[in-house]
């Protein structure tokens, strides 16, 4: 690959680079606590991988019912090996508490919500005081879902599990930052919606540091920017400006984690699955949409592989027998279209996959092979924005030499 020898030649190329304006906060992160925890390789091979496509961040589940399945009695092991494993390879966990032990909520399942809060906030301070360099907590899991939380109601979400949660992690570590809420996109069955949750959590006087939602699409035709349902309560990623709007109603101090996202790819899902081009496109479309939002502060990816089931989530960067997926190329060097005025194309791009402010090239597909447009450098956040020569069909896509090429973007 001669690319960057060969821009001086590229005379034809009208490149108008700019610095990309927006949020300076925002982190990109995965979870998949399966494939973390027993995928190919060692736990040390996969925290790598990890880390070379780029990803900041990694949610992983503590489930308080595992942990202390008999009360007084915790086992760490698994906590333990995951946590550190990601702090030894400089990856920073978001840590989930969910689940009730049967002993906390009279011998129900682990969605029951405990009797009272006590219990929850002597094993969420528990968890602070071991893991003092975790700095991002989250309490619960979708909790406006009855097969998350039940009863499913934000004032028992705020009474019996955020609140204690809160004050305790707080006491144990000032330094860290929880978020509440933790909502599905929809209410689903007997459930409540986001809208109304976030509403009900102002009136039982939440406590948090920020507010964590997963603006999954509602189907295949929803894209990060058109979709959703402009009349509804639900919250997606196309209609993220409601989130906004409402977090700052009830709680103006409050930062914006979005700590599950993804779209599910056909094949394998032919129900909700969009093509891996277009799963690809729209990762990338995603982290320019919550880079330009305000307060938002990541977005995680789910999942890194598919699951086996093909009835179950479809939405990894890997395909379930390992074989690389467009998303993941677009994980590590996101290429988005911003718009385009005849032939001037704006694009929007970040480098995840090497150590930043750097020089990226901008490659076009022509007669076959990529040649180079330009090469520019991005702010030290890895960002950039340029215009460049490119009609309706053709194909840009970043390469850096650290990290080969990133998924190829098709104008439209």
């Amino acid at each position: 690959m001669k690319t960057i020898a060969l821009l001086a030649g590229v005379a034809s190329a009208l490149v108008l680079a700019g610095v990309a304006t927006g949020s300076p906060y925002v982190r990109f992160g995965i979870q998949d606590d399966a494939w973390l925890e027993y995928g190919p390789g060692t736990l040390a091979d996969r925290t790598a991988r990890l880390d070379e496509l780029g990803f900041e961040l990694v949610r992983v589940t503590v489930v308080w019912s595992e942990i202390e399945a008999v009360r007084g009695e915790r086992d760490w092991s698994r906590a333990d090996r995951l946590l550190l494993a990601l702090r030894e390879r400089g990856l920073t966990p978001v840590v989930t508490l969910w689940g009730t032990p049967r002993w906390a909520n009279g011998g129900r399942s682990p969605n029951w919500a405990p009797r009272n809060g006590a219990a929850f906030a002597a094993f969420a301070a528990a968890a602070a005081r071991r893991y003092r360099f975790v700095s991002h907590w989250v309490i619960w899991n979708e909790s406006n879902q009855r097969r998350w939380l039940r009863p499913t109601s934000p004032g028992v979400y705020v009474t019996r599990l955020l609140n204690p949660a809160y004050r305790a992690i707080r006491r144990a570590n000032p330094r860290a930052k929880v978020a509440g809420g933790v909502t599905a996109p929809r209410a689903a069955y007997l459930g409540v919606s986001p809208v109304d949750f976030i509403r009900g959590m102002g009136r039982a006087g939440a406590r948090l540091d920020a507010y964590a939602h997963h603006p999954y699409p509602l189907g295949p035709r929803d894209t990060p920017w058109s979709g959703g349902c402009d009349h509804c309560t639900t919250v997606t990623m196309a209609t993220l400006e409601r989130l906004l709007r409402e977090v700052e109603t009830a709680f103006p101090r409050a930062r914006i984690w979005l700590t599950e996202f993804g779209y599910q790819t056909n094949p394998p899902d032919r129900v909700l699955g969009v093509s891996p081009a277009l799963q690809a496109r729209y990762l990338a479309d995603a982290l320019r949409r919550v880079h330009a939002a305000p307060k938002v502060d990541m977005l995680i990816h789910y999942l890194y592989r598919d699951e086996p089931d093909v009835g179950r989530w479809q939405s990894g960067l890997e395909t379930a027998d390992g074989r690389s997926k467009p998303a993941r190329w677009a994980a590590k060097l996101p290429l988005a279209q911003v718009s385009r005025a005849g032939a001037r194309t704006t694009v929007w791009g970040q480098v995840r996959c090497a150590a930043t402010p750097t020089r990226v090239v901008l490659q076009r597909s022509a007669g076959g092979a990529w040649r180079g447009v330009t090469r520019v450098r991005t702010t030290p956040r890895g960002y950039l924005r340029l215009t460049v020569q490119a009609r309706p069909g053709e194909h840009l896509r970043l390469w850096h030499p650290d990290c080969s090429a990133g998924a190829a973007l098709a104008v439209r």
